[in-house]
């Protein structure tokens, strides 16, 4: 899709990699940034940037507030799903389930509400667009970050039914892939991280061609390379990393 004159959607706004999806949009002429955010004074200056800004106020887990959301984007002709949460869980390594269902609710269930609630806008519509924001963890685990892998492989999963079922409607779905960025998410992985500029303009050089799996920057490249020739060694490498069991 062309970037110029779309009607943008940009969950989770307020964090590193949404504002740079924000920053990105404008330069190449996106008519109008919806910018969503939980808590909207959050968005502070970035509000200021541009006048094609417009605030929403949206948690992903809150039904509601998704359905009043949807009433006020009806114009939104690109989606993307940033939001995100990431708890540093292992399956055993506590004794509750509820980090494991906050990273299920808006890392999976999160995106699943929103394609519901927005099915009949131009988004879900030819030429529209869906950029689901993921991880590299969707296809390895992490085990120190266990509950959130599995989240975001389901994310992964529900990526490619929505591009299974856009597909005859024209309709692009991506998948963004990205090892470790330099956001306050990820402040607790190793160096090297990405910068999240180079996450969002990955992404909207893959809308504007044909790529539909993104591997933002050279670091996720090498570590795509690396899965694909031999992904049992990567996941062996990614196994040291482990809490121990509470």
């Amino acid at each position: 899709m062309k970037i110029a004159g779309s009607v943008a959607l940009v969950t989770g706004a307020n964090g590193g990699i949404g504002q740079a999806y924000a920053r990105a949009l404008v330069q190449p002429g996106a008519a109008k940034i919806y910018l969503a955010a939980r808590d909207v004074t959050s968005l502070g200056a970035l509000l200021a940037e541009s006048d094609v800004f417009v605030p929403i106020e949206l948690d992903v887990t809150n039904p509601a507030q998704i359905a009043r959301a949807a009433e006020l984007v009806s114009d939104v002709t690109l989606l993307i799903n940033n939001a995100g949460v990431a708890m540093f869980a292992g399956a055993l390594s506590t004794d509750t389930l509820d980090k494991a269902r906050l990273e299920m609710e808006v890392n999976y269930f999160g995106i699943l509400a929103l394609a519901q609630a927005l099915r009949h806008t131009p988004a879900f519509q030819s030429g529209g667009a869906i950029v689901n924001v993921l991880s590299f963890l969707a296809l390895a685990t992490l085990p120190a970050a266990g509950t959130y892998s599995a989240s975001k492989a389901a994310g992964l999963s529900l990526t490619r039914t929505l591009r299974a079922e856009l597909a005859p409607r024209g309709v692009r779905v991506l998948a963004v892939l990205p090892v470790q960025v330099d956001t306050a998410m990820g402040a607790a992985l190793p160096e090297p991280r990405l910068t999240p500029e180079t996450v969002a303009l990955a992404t909207l050089e893959a809308l504007e061609g044909t790529t539909d799996d993104v591997f933002p920057g050279e670091l996720t490249q090498q570590v795509a390379h690396a899965f694909r020739n031999d992904p049992a060694a990567v996941q062996a490498q990614l196994s040291g990393m482990v809490h121990a069991i509470a």
